[in-house]
């Protein structure tokens, strides 16, 4: 399926965001998660279904001063 990630087209097998982060590699990092512009609580995630075309943001924290 191909959907936007940070803005990035991308070709994933996920069909769900939970499974979307696991593919991309995030699975043990903390991220703040929203799909076409909502936001989505981390546990949610497995619920959230994804489909063609859907925008996904991924946040990682950073730190700085």
């Amino acid at each position: 399926m191909r959907i936007l990630v940070n803005g990035l087209q991308c070709d994933v097998r996920a069909t769900t965001l939970c499974g979307l982060l696991n593919e991309l590699g995030y699975e043990d990092q903390k991220v703040g998660t929203a799909v076409n512009q909502e936001f989505v609580r981390s546990k949610d995630r497995e619920m959230i279904k994804l489909k063609e075309d859907d925008a996904v943001e991924i946040v990682t924290p950073r730190q700085g001063g």
